[in-house]
């Protein structure tokens, strides 16, 4: 319907401007959007203030202009106003929102679909946490924002390809193989004072114990601890891998790639790339270390890429692997990070613009901190101390789908109350089971007609002109309404809005068939009553689908 508005605003705009009443060049992209309050009709555009602004005229005037060169071949409009300093607002007639529903039925589990990707290649790159410990909570909230906006996207018709980056490299890794070595000599019997800087949790003493179990004393007599950690890093961090893949599988997360930050270096990635700065002049030396001259293109201040003990730093990594990401052949290129990384965001767009790349093909997605509830108390949380919730835990206690579906009950922005019970709970108070109730309720809508001798109809076996409730109307425009959904969601890299648009297509739903029967007494009636609530549940499975989401037939 968007579409079809839209190709009929262009039009005008066209003829207006060919008519001299615009400015040809000036024509601006054009914003259509539903209106918050239905009396503004179905959708409504400012495009006659964008223009106005511009060509500094009136823009009821401008507005009356758009309006009056309105062509509607297609006989879908019921009327188009002009509202406050220059809205156009369009009213959609009723009975051209119920034609397109044969599209849900032509397309099937396709319906939601788009092409606006053009097959574009993508990467998203998400989680990417480092190999030192399990998933906590935290990293689940940005693994399902990564995981969604990658099925958006694809849904969308860009070629998407899931990454995590491994940093497997630097102090933290050092550190993990020294907190596995201290407990194993502790497993040993020797006396050890275990730093406090050292990885705490128990996940460590469950590494040592497999050691032990395999390699007994093998390194309690090490020539030095220099010798031994290498060993215990690499055990630890593989281990540590594999348990991280296989809670993210239970999440319903596959990556298609796992890049190991130590590729950069094994290829020398890293040392071209700051060979390459320093030839053109934006590398410098200051108090023992190298700096980029990030300030040139709009960081606040320069940034340290090698350290005084000549290793480079982390940033400088960083720009190796997103230089790697570009030279792999993505157009796009998605990541999505942790709230705490907002300030890091310019020097990496920094990075981007010294090799000549425009801003515009990264993307950075940040994800807010997730507070746990128990009982509505806050479950402390000390990743320091090895005192967090994983994301097993949380999974395993809620399941995967109460799980994902919370996740994403709010912007990736906003701060996230995760409340465990609710999630566990059966009733229309937990978002996901009142929107899988809806599609397990159609279900059996669509068995017992099944049973009481209906067919489920076509769309040509129907006279839509029946449905004519207020309740059947909105839910007509919701079906319709889903593909633009996905759409925006794609553009804004915004995964909540599909579970906020399935939450009031829901609600809807149980509050029409709390006061209607679907199969009645009058045969044209429960046909399309029968079709329409068909059409239902097979966007809801859609867009289930896309968060990731089962869709029971039972419940």
């Amino acid at each position: 319907m968007k579409h079809r508005l839209l190709e009929i605003l262009k039009a005008s705009l066209d003829s207006c401007a060919a008519g001299g009443v615009l400015d040809a060049g000036a024509l601006p992209f054009i914003e259509l959007e539903a209106p918050r309050e239905e009396a503004h009709g179905d959708y409504a555009t400012n495009v006659a203030m964008v223009l106005a602004s511009r060509a500094k005229k009136n823009p009821r005037k401008i507005a009356e202009s758009i309006v009056q060169h309105i062509t509607d071949r297609e006989g879908i409009l019921q009327k188009v106003e002009i509202a406050g300093p220059g809205f156009i607002n369009f009213y959609v007639r009723e009975d051209t929102w119920a034609r397109l529903l044969e599209e849900v039925e032509r397309l099937g589990d396709g319906y939601g679909r788009a092409e606006i990707g053009r097959g574009r290649k993508v990467m998203v790159e998400f989680v990417s946490a480092n190999p030192t410990g399990p998933l906590h909570v935290g990293h689940a909230r940005g693994a399902v924002i990564g995981d969604v906006i990658a099925n958006i996207l694809k849904a969308s018709g860009y070629a998407v390809t899931r990454e995590y980056y491994v940093n497997d490299v630097g102090n933290q890794m050092n550190n993990l193989g020294r907190s596995v070595y201290y407990r194993y000599l502790e497993l040993q019997g020797k006396a050890v004072d275990f730093p406090a800087e050292c990885y705490q949790g128990e996940y460590i003493l469950d590494l040592a114990r497999e050691i032990v179990k395999k390699e007994s004393d093998r390194y309690l007599d090490a020539a030095c601890e220099e010798e031994a950690i290498p060993f215990f890093t690499d055990y630890a961090a593989r281990s540590i891998m594999r348990g991280i893949q296989d809670d993210l599988r239970t999440f319903g997360v596959v990556f298609d790639i796992y890049f190991s930050e130590k590729d950069l270096y094994k290829n020398e990635e890293v040392a071209k790339l700051l060979e390459d700065l320093k030839r053109r002049g934006l590398i410098y030396e200051a108090e023992d270390a190298l700096w980029f001259k990030s300030t040139q293109f709009g960081d606040e201040k320069d940034r340290v890429v090698v350290r005084e003990n000549e290793t480079p730093t982390y940033f400088a990594a960083d720009i190796a692997y997103h230089q790697n990401k570009f030279a792999r052949g993505f157009d796009l290129v998605i990541d999505v990070w942790g709230a705490d990384h907002h300030g890091y965001i310019p020097r990496v767009y920094a990075s981007l613009e010294a090799f000549g790349r425009e801003r515009e093909r990264l993307k950075i997605v940040l994800v807010q901190l997730v507070s746990l509830l128990r009982h509505g108390k806050p479950v402390a949380m000390s990743t320091r101390a090895g005192e967090f919730v994983t994301l097993r835990a949380v999974v395993d206690e809620v399941g995967k789908d109460a799980a994902r579906y919370n996740f994403m009950m709010r912007r990736s922005d906003s701060h996230l109350d995760f409340d465990l019970d609710l999630a566990k709970r059966q009733s229309n108070e937990n978002p996901v089971y009142y929107v899988q109730y809806a599609h397990a309720r159609i279900s059996s809508i669509l068995r017992t007609a099944l049973e009481k001798g209906f067919s489920i109809p076509r769309y040509r076996e129907i006279d839509s002109g029946v449905l004519t409730l207020p309740e059947e109307i909105a839910l007509i425009k919701g079906v319709i309404r889903f593909p633009e959904v996905v759409e925006a969601a794609a553009k804004a890299l915004e995964p909540h809005r599909l579970t906020f648009y399935l939450n009031d297509l829901a609600g809807t739903f149980h509050s029409y068939y709390n006061k209607n029967r679907v199969i009645s007494d009058d045969p044209a009636l429960s046909r399309a009553r029968l079709y329409l609530v068909r059409c239902i549940g097979q966007v809801v499975r859609n867009a289930l689908a896309i968060l990731g989401v089962m869709a029971p037939e039972k419940m």
